[in-house]
């Protein structure tokens, strides 16, 4: 019923988190050595460029995320995805590396800043008795793009070349995904599961700003959770060749671990999303980071290829809960009246931490200290974040209890 009744817009959600795989780390890097070979670009100059492209597209989201809440969705949407596919074409024809540093800031910015904050905004916004739910199902773009995009990608870059394959990518975002997000966000959706209710409040009954969030105690104290996920989960994958080669593995063994992350994501999403409507999202956060310590620190001792796809299912669990979890706090927190602001700010943190990570790692290899010992360190990262993340839990329930959300 919940999915018949809510298929427009929870369509609109997956669609976005789907499409926002062209701008992620993973999805670039297919495409890693040919960029490399075509620009003379050395391992340090290329890793250096998308350091500095993501970074200042976590700037810019930091500055923009804000358009959430001042441009309907059905107007801010199709302008991205048209930013977008000027960012693909750009990587398509760049003759140069600033060309090309500009079209990764871009890839960056639309995919993997602006298109997840677009749909989570709006999951957070639309929904309220439900919204684990909503956020849950619209989350499952993400997983569905790690199982099917790779392998097109792959057999493309085969058969027309990686330029040409980025051409093809412009266009299906331009002539595609364009009209296809306008057609289902063209009527906006009033909030349903409360009355008619259109704005839900936070804590206090209030709705909060951005520097109000940035100066109450939850924000600053979620800031290593919300690092975590997305430094460990990008450096496992970033430094793959890396593990293989220490190991002794081949990249061939190692690629149904992509099939177990995203089959652990879809499940721990869907669970956690109906957690979160059960319990409350704050519930989540002591066990948030249990799988990925668990599985983080698994890659270390493994001697078999089956520890890797172990690791990345365990790892999995954690993306698919962190996924559910802040749809979900954020808005119950800060209510929904300036959600893309504050959303933007902990979108921002995160795309920082998927950009710092591949560079301390890295730096940490070449002084002789290999990823699988770095694992062992951030497992037992994660085992101490969850003492934390239990005080947060317990002060944040009470706060939510103290005056009713409206």
């Amino acid at each position: 019923m919940f999915l018949r009744k809510n298929l427009r817009w929870l369509s609109a959600g997956f669609v976005l988190t789907f499409v926002s795989a062209f701008g992620q780390t993973w999805f670039i890097s297919l495409f890693a050595g040919a960029i490399k070979a075509e620009h003379g670009l050395t391992d340090g100059s290329w890793g250096s460029l998308y350091t500095l492209a993501t970074l200042s597209a976590a700037a810019l989201m930091f500055w923009r995320g804000s358009l959430a809440d001042t441009i309907a969705l059905s107007r801010l949407a199709p302008a991205i995805t048209g930013v977008f596919a000027l960012a693909a074409l750009g990587m398509a024809l760049a003759q140069n590396v600033w060309v090309l540093g500009v079209a990764l800031f871009l890839l960056r910015f639309c995919g993997q800043g602006m298109f997840s904050h677009m749909a989570m905004t709006a999951m957070g916004r639309w929904f309220q008795a439900q919204r684990g739910k909503a956020v849950s199902v619209a989350n499952l773009g993400h997983p569905a793009g790690e199982i099917v995009v790779p392998l097109l990608t792959v057999l493309a870059i085969a058969i027309i070349g990686w330029r040409l394959s980025w051409a093809g990518v412009a266009l299906i975002l331009a002539l595609g995904v364009a009209p296809l997000i306008w057609g289902l966000l063209r009527n906006d959706r009033t909030p349903q599961g409360h009355g008619q209710v259109t704005l839900a409040t936070g804590l206090a009954g209030r709705q909060w700003t951005r520097q109000d969030a940035a100066r109450h105690w939850l924000l600053p104290a979620l800031l290593p959770i919300l690092l975590t996920p997305g430094f460990i989960s990008t450096v496992v994958f970033f430094h793959q060749v890396h593990i293989a080669e220490v190991k002794g593995w081949t990249l061939t063994a190692m690629a149904p671990g992509y099939s177990a992350f995203a089959t652990t994501t879809v499940m721990a999403a869907l669970a956690a999303g109906w957690a979160a409507d059960r319990f409350g999202a704050q519930r989540l956060l002591t066990i948030l980071l249990l799988p990925m310590g668990i599985g983080v620190a698994l890659i270390g001792p493994a001697q078999q290829v089956a520890g890797w796809y172990l690791a990345l299912g365990f790892i999995g669990m954690t993306q698919g809960t962190a996924s559910a979890l802040w749809g979900v706090l954020l808005p119950t927190a800060y209510g929904t009246k300036n959600l893309g602001a504050i959303r933007s700010l902990a979108t921002t943190i995160m795309v920082i931490s998927t950009a710092i990570g591949p560079g301390i790692t890295g730096i940490l290899i070449d002084r002789g200290i290999d990823f699988p010992t770095q694992s062992l360190w951030m497992g037992a990262w994660c085992i101490m974040l969850m003492v934390g993340c239990f005080v947060i839990d317990r002060k944040l329930t009470r706060e939510l209890n103290a005056v009713p959300v409206r």
